[in-house]
């Protein structure tokens, strides 16, 4: 098993900045790769970037150029910098873990609520 915990989320004007944190324990030498997705309220969850444990990203459309996803392997951490936050970016963020066996995610944590003011 894979625990994920997140933090950093809160309130934070339009145009402002966050950096949320990820952090893994447990049976995490299996992990291949780890993310960030989000749900807005009303709406179904959407990834919003991908790191490899070879450190290769990937990023919805909607957040490059604004969001950097990066990992601290000997901390066990995973981070999500948001910058130039607007309001459609508002809502809850869940870290997430994949063995590699079935090309979903398998571990999920509970989630950190972002809201941007506008």
């Amino acid at each position: 098993q894979v625990q994920l915990v997140e933090s950093g989320g809160g309130l934070v004007q339009a145009r402002g900045s966050l950096r949320l944190s990820c952090e893994a324990s447990g049976r995490i030498i299996n992990i291949i790769r780890m993310g960030w997705y989000r749900q807005a309220p009303g709406k179904q969850r959407e990834l919003v970037a991908l790191i490899t444990s070879l450190g290769r990203t990937n990023y919805a459309d909607s957040v490059k150029g604004r969001f950097t996803i990066s990992r601290d392997n000997a901390k066990n951490m995973v981070y999500l910098q948001m910058n130039s936050l607007k309001p459609e970016d508002t809502g809850v963020y869940y870290c997430a873990a994949d063995r590699g066996l079935s090309g979903d995610m398998d571990y999920w944590g509970k989630g950190t609520l972002v809201t941007v003011s506008s």
